[in-house]
């Protein structure tokens, strides 16, 4: 799936990637890169509002396996944990991608066989190149539902 498509099954599919002003950078077996400015998700110590930063984090890792699985299975987040190391005082980027292939052919197996399947995977949420934030989010993708 090319950035531009990602970006806008995104507007279309999660309105909130809209009002974030999502950009897609990066989309494929690299991984993905999503950026948003600060403006539409600013909050009032003029940086960027923690669930917006939550969100592009979110939309990173799900959009990693969303491409990775095709929208072959429904994709949704069970569990998630966001660490911010410093406030967002601009625009930021959320970087994800599949980081153990074991793990990855697993979850492909489990999913295969019982038709659902949980992956954990990782974000970074970076500013200016300097990592702001750590995000870990639990995926469970569901077949025939």
């Amino acid at each position: 799936m090319s950035p531009t498509q990602l970006q806008t099954y995104l507007h279309e599919q999660i309105p909130l990637s809209r009002a974030m002003c999502v950009e897609v950078l990066e989309s494929g077996a690299a991984g993905v890169v999503l950026t948003a400015p600060l403006a539409p998700n600013i909050n009032h110590r003029a940086t960027v509002f923690g669930g917006s930063a939550a969100a592009l984090a979110t939309l990173a890792a799900w959009s990693v396996l969303h491409i990775a699985l095709a929208g072959q299975a429904r994709l949704v987040i069970q569990e998630q944990t966001m660490r911010f190391e410093r406030p967002i005082t601009g625009g930021f980027a959320a970087r994800s991608h599949l980081e153990d292939d074991d793990a990855w052919a697993r979850f492909r197996r489990t999913l295969t066989r019982r038709g659902r399947a949980r992956l954990t995977l990782p974000a970074v949420l970076e500013q200016d190149a300097m990592v702001v934030g750590q995000f870990t989010g639990e995926f469970v993708a569901l077949h025939g539902h």
